[in-house]
């Protein structure tokens, strides 16, 4: 299984994130594809996810914070579910000296999302 974090926007209207994996041989219908690179010791200040996505770490380590101070480390190899699209938002730090090289995989509400909470998360 795939370590897979889920950010999402809570009753309140924080984002919060939740650890688990995506399955492997499950098929998710995706709508497009965009690849990027952000050089080491790059920060991105309070934002929302803009739309729903997959965000495949293909390297980098990176630090996130919710809006609750809540803290997660994505390592290469990682899966991000992006969903907190509608609430305070999130923010991110790069960790060491790799550049953060990843892929959005964008992908429409109705979509199973494919993410398995850990059963200590559930």
């Amino acid at each position: 299984m795939i370590r897979a974090y889920k950010l999402y926007t809570d009753a309140h209207g924080d984002s919060r994130f939740t650890v688990g994996t995506v399955a492997d041989r499950t098929l998710t219908a995706a709508t497009a594809i965009q690849f990027k690179e952000t050089p080491p010791g790059t920060f991105y200040d309070w934002h929302v996810a803009p739309t729903l996505q997959f965000v495949l770490t293909l390297c980098g380590t990176l630090e996130f914070t919710t809006s609750t101070g809540e803290t997660f480390t994505l390592r290469t190899g990682d899966v991000l579910l992006a969903t907190d699209t509608t609430c305070k938002g999130h923010k991110w730090q790069m960790l060491g000296s790799e550049p953060w090289r990843r892929a959005y995989v964008l992908f429409h509400s109705e979509a199973d999302m494919n993410f398995i909470p850990d059963e200590q998360e559930a």
